[in-house]
């Protein structure tokens, strides 16, 4: 069975100190540290690979680690996406069997944002990875109109990856219980999902797939609630005057990654409201681990082989162009 996972972060010693460095820093940074993620993270070569092998892995499409950088100021965005966009295709360029890159932009810097998309892509980036919020700005914000118009006419999938809620919506709802359930809670816990999942409706209610409707959109953890919650959610579809129901756009705009949440329940449902063609696998590599015998078992759960096919590797290698 070939192996594609599309969500396997990765980080530079370069960014971590910028991110570091900025007034308030990003309190998730502090994940990255834990046991071994910061040396997992910044191995793009032998250790990596032997990860991927120990899991079955295949191919693997690295992403850059939240929250990317988008927090930095705009020119220092903008020269730290580039160089990350450079260290990532040239990590697959030594490894082209094994890896493929989404590429890095600069939102903080709205205006240089689809020239790096292009250039990135020109570079070999199957797609890119960006967060629901620049500071203050949305990712539905009109500044990014040209960026989503350059993701769609380029053909490069834009995966929506959680990120850490405002300063302003954690003091609302995610404190007052110490400082590491705090982090847990706004994070992995739960604000990590809710604020993508928003994200991705936004955009939805925005008009983005009416303006743009060959833009294709991936989110991970099964969705990021949005699927567990589209009953309502399509309430909303006239109240916006969009062309079609939230769920028709989720059927056919986005794709779903597990994110190494490998739960059969979630994959049932997931198949209630969108179709096995619209399924991808990763790991979210190296904060989820699953072995090969877990992988090997919750791919077991699809009911023919071409389903595991288009999962395990089929319907990745045909949205980002990944030869098999």
């Amino acid at each position: 069975m070939t192996l594609i996972a599309i969500e396997e972060h990765w980080l530079t010693p370069d960014l971590t100190a910028a991110l570091k460095a900025v007034p308030r820093p990003d309190e998730s940074l502090v994940l990255n540290e834990m046991g071994d993620n910061l040396q997992r993270l910044e191995d793009l070569g032998a250790g990596r690979i032997a990860a991927m092998d120990a899991q079955g892995i295949d191919v693997s499409v690295l992403a850059l680690t939240p929250p990317g950088t988008q927090p930095l100021p705009p020119e220092q965005a903008v020269r730290l996406s580039r160089a990350a966009n450079d260290l990532a295709a040239a990590a697959v360029a030594g490894h082209p069997r094994r890896f493929r890159a989404l590429s890095t932009l600069p939102m903080s810097a709205p205006e240089h944002v689809a020239d790096e998309l292009a250039r990135a892509a020109g570079a070999g980036h199957v797609g890119t990875m960006v967060y629901g919020r620049s500071g203050d700005r949305f990712l539905d914000d009109p500044a990014y109109e040209d960026f989503f118009a350059a993701a769609a006419e380029l053909g490069q999938p834009v995966f929506i990856h959680p990120q850490i809620p405002s300063d302003a919506l954690r003091d609302a709802s995610y404190r007052g219980f110490g400082a590491m359930t705090d982090l847990a809670l706004a994070t992995f816990g739960w604000g990590w999902h809710m604020d993508a999942g928003t994200a991705a409706l936004r955009l939805i209610l925005r008009g983005t797939f009416d303006r743009h409707p060959k833009l294709q959109v991936v989110l991970g953890h099964w969705g990021e609630m949005l699927l567990f919650w589209l009953d309502r959610a399509n309430s909303l579809s006239r109240i916006a005057g969009l062309q079609r129901s939230v769920s028709d756009y989720i059927r056919s705009n986005f794709y779903i990654t597990a994110s190494g949440m490998l739960n059969p329940a979630l994959l049932r449902h997931a198949l209630t409201v969108t179709t096995v063609d619209r399924l991808i696998f990763s790991t979210d590599y190296p904060f989820q681990r699953p072995t090969h015998d877990d992988i090997t078992a919750f791919v077991g759960h699809f009911t023919s082989e071409e389903d595991r096919r288009k999962f395990s590797c089929g319907n990745a290698a045909a949205l980002y162009g990944i030869e098999l």
